[in-house]
Order: structure tokens, then C-alpha cells, then sequence
């Protein structure tokens, strides 16, 4: 079956049209510029305190939000079990809460690890942060206690998480209880 003329010049047309759109679109200086331009421009737009008081504004949110979810997953996850008995041999579902625990324990860790970092943008929350070093470290093994049974791991977390919220609370940066949800525990 022949094939009009008027098609073949049109395609002829567009297939010319499109080799020379995309040979035009090559490695031209213009294009470098341009795109070393946006590069800066998004960098540019990505927002960063100014002042020292903004700074320290944004550091006491951050460590609010990340010492809240410490806690809430302390309470949640390692406290009400614990309290509730369900860490000791024989108990039903001890498996399940000593995952759940060890898991919030890694999650607790992180978090209070990010805190930390945050308080040092605030003079006063570095202050009242800097006696913890030691305990937020120490909280590193505490979740292989956990799985171990030992029954003491929870109450050190417990201590330590009230002593990050009175820290916080002297600083002038309250923390709440803020249980994470199942995913950000187990994202880290």
C-alpha cells in the first residue's frame, strides 16, 4: 500500500525538527550557567536561621519534637510494659514486647542522640544537656538488656528520659510525650 507524499514530508519534517531540537539542546555554555544558576537558586531558597535568636529558636523546636518522641516511645514501648510485667519469663506475649522494646530502644537512642545535637544550638539546653552525655551513651547497650530480661534497663531509661525532660524544662524548652507511630520507630 503506497504511502502519500503529504505524509512522508510531514514525518521527514518532524524527524528533522526533532534531531535539530535535540542537537540545539546540547552542551552549550548557556545551558551550564543556567543550570549552575538554579543550583544556587535552590540553594539558595533552602531557609536557615540568621540570627543567634532565630538559631536558638529553631534549636529548642528541635530538640522538643525529638526529646518528645524519646519519651513518648520510652513510656509507650519500654515503661507500660514493663510496669504491666510483660518483660518477665513466662509472661504471655514477652517475645513481642521485648522486640517492640528493643526496637523503641534503638528508636529512643537516636532520637536523644539528635536532641543532643539540637540542645547545642542553645547555650542554655548545652548547659543543662551536658551532665547527660554519659547517660545518653550509656543507653546505647541497653537494648540488647532488654531483650536479655533484665528487668533494671527499663528503669534507667526512664530515669534518663525524665532527666532530658527536667533539662528541658530548666532550659525553657518543655517536653512532651509524643508516641511515634510504628513506621518512624522502626525507620530509626
Amino acid at each position: 500500500m503506497p504511502v502519500p507524499i503529504r505524509r512522508l514530508c510531514v514525518a521527514l519534517t518532524l524527524c528533522c525538527a526533532l534531531l535539530a531540537g535535540s542537537t540545539a539542546c546540547g552542551n552549550s555554555e548557556k545551558t551550564r550557567t543556567k543550570d549552575t544558576a538554579d543550583v544556587a537558586a535552590v540553594d539558595a531558597a533552602t531557609p536557615s536561621p540568621t540570627t543567634s535568636a532565630e538559631r536558638q529558636k529553631f534549636a529548642k523546636t528541635r530538640f522538643v519534637a525529638n526529646a518528645g518522641l524519646a519519651a513518648g516511645a520510652t513510656y509507650q514501648w519500654i515503661v507500660k510494659p514493663w510496669k504491666a510485667g510483660k518483660f518477665k519469663k513466662g509472661a504471655q506475649g514477652r517475645k513481642v514486647s521485648l522486640v517492640k522494646a528493643g526496637l523503641a530502644g534503638a528508636f529512643v537512642y537516636n532520637r536523644l542522640k539528635a536532641a543532643q545535637r539540637n540542645a547545642q544550638g542553645d547555650p542554655h539546653l548545652a548547659k543543662a544537656l551536658a551532665p547527660l552525655t554519659a547517660g545518653i551513651e550509656g543507653l546505647k547497650s541497653l537494648p540488647a538488656k532488654l531483650r536479655g530480661g533484665d528487668a533494671d534497663a527499663a528503669g534507667t531509661f526512664d530515669d534518663i528520659i525524665n532527666k532530658v525532660k527536667d533539662a528541658g524544662k530548666s532550659a525553657g524548652a518543655p517536653v512532651k510525650d509524643q508516641v511515634p507511630s510504628s513506621s518512624q520507630l522502626s525507620a530509626g
